[in-house]
């Protein structure tokens, strides 16, 4: 008998609750096993940056929003000559020399009021959306998170604040409140009754991301709600909101724009606003419709900037959007 036969003999049979396991060595690796130690992690806000920067749309909001920025933060770099200073000697007068589009009725330079006048409509907005930022994120982080009783009494109060058009509400504000018109006024008038919007959207956002196996597993480790709710569900739902509030922005300076047209913003002799000079041309809408259209186009391409980007940064952080283009 040769030594292969007597090593064969000589093996123990393998029972029915044993199972044969080749060798390492012995085992083919195949290509699904293979691991990319050197790729990185995806992440949405990089992954939505480099989508933004392929976009034209993406390029011309953001030159239109930053040169509104510089104009309304460095006012004095575009024009010399004082807003406030008026001579009715020029009054009603076309472009010269010294005025690039012409004079108001009580001979005031309208360039200098359109670049003055950026500071406050931007300013409003700004300030209104924080606001509505502010309250729409914690109200609808917390009924979201929480639920319960939390939810239901939150939910409420924002279904209250959502039946009542927040610039229907911004007129009976600043109409009683005549001797207290300022920025902070206006805008607390604005944004103190936008927030239900984006608590709802926050709000259906969390709903969606607690309930993932990630959010489950921080909560099964000890980590607190509020850390949880901070560091892990807060990061992955907020992205609806930024869109929102981007958005937002626009409507907030139109808003300024519309209560001061309606003569319930801010006081036309102490604030240069669009929306102040738009109502001042009104009356001369026939004789001097450059009066009203200049301010117009200024409100127009700041508000358009607005939207273009939030239409850009919407499209970016959806997944979807970016895989039908």
């Amino acid at each position: 008998m040769s030594k292969k036969e007597q090593t064969h003999n000589n093996e123990t049979p393998l029972s029915l609750s044993e199972h044969y396991v080749a060798p390492f060595e012995d085992t083919e690796v195949q290509p699904i096993d293979a691991v990319k130690v050197d790729e990185k992690p995806s992440n949405l806000w990089l992954e939505a940056w480099r989508d933004m920067r392929k976009r034209v749309m993406f390029w011309i909001a953001a030159v239109i929003i930053l040169l509104v920025l510089v104009v309304a933060l460095f006012p004095q770099l575009f024009t010399k000559l004082d807003p406030m200073y008026c001579n009715l000697d020029f009054s009603n007068e076309g472009p010269d020399a010294n005025s690039l589009l012409g004079y108001t009725e009580q001979g005031c330079d309208i360039y200098a009021h359109i670049i003055y006048g950026t500071s406050t409509s931007v300013s409003v907005g700004i300030i209104a959306v924080l606001l509505t930022f502010t309250v729409g994120l914690i109200f609808g982080a917390l009924a979201g998170y929480f639920g319960g009783i939390v939810d239901a009494i939150l939910s409420r109060l924002g279904d209250i604040f959502f039946s009542i058009p927040y610039i229907l509400a911004a007129i009976v504000v600043m109409s009683v409140l005549v001797e207290h018109r300022n920025i902070w006024v206006i805008s607390l008038a604005i944004g103190g009754f936008a927030w239900p919007s984006t608590a709802r959207i926050l709000r259906a956002e969390i709903l969606r991301v607690k309930s993932q196996d990630f959010v489950t597993a921080a909560e099964s480790i000890g980590l607190s709600k509020f850390k949880t709710l901070v560091k892990h569900v807060l990061p992955n739902a907020i992205a609806p909101v930024i869109v929102v509030t981007t958005l937002s922005l626009a409507g907030a300076i139109v808003a300024e724009a519309t209560l001061s047209f309606l003569g319930v913003g801010l006081p036309s002799g102490e604030f240069l606003s669009w929306g102040n000079d738009i109502n001042a041309a009104q009356d001369h809408l026939r004789s001097r419709p450059q009066n009203l259209i200049y301010p117009s186009i200024a409100l127009s391409i700041t508000v358009l900037g607005f939207i273009m980007m939030g239409e850009v940064v919407r499209d970016a952080l959806d997944p979807k959007a970016r895989a039908r283009r």
